[in-house]
């Protein structure tokens, strides 16, 4: 595993599994459990029963969480020039 990718392991639908994403994305996913007053593994289970068959749920929480701040941040704050 890379050294910049943080693992976590959960049990989803009584199995263990373990996922592993670079920090940034673990903060938003912080941030969005806090904001939707769930668990981790609530959250997970969620994205879980929504991805594509062949996306890796890694994938799949990576682009739920770009997603989720696309709605929370203004669309301004989008636009500005990097």
């Amino acid at each position: 595993m890379s050294r910049h990718l943080r693992k976590r392991s959960l049990i989803l639908a009584g199995h263990d599994t373990s996922v592993a994403l670079e920090p940034a994305f673990w903060a938003v996913l912080e941030r969005m459990i806090a904001h939707q007053n769930v668990t981790l593994v609530q959250l997970v289970t969620q994205v879980d029963a929504t991805r594509v068959p062949d996306q890796s749920l890694a994938s799949a929480l990576r682009v739920h969480a770009v997603e989720w701040l696309q709605q929370h941040i203004p669309s301004q704050s989008l636009k500005k020039p990097l």
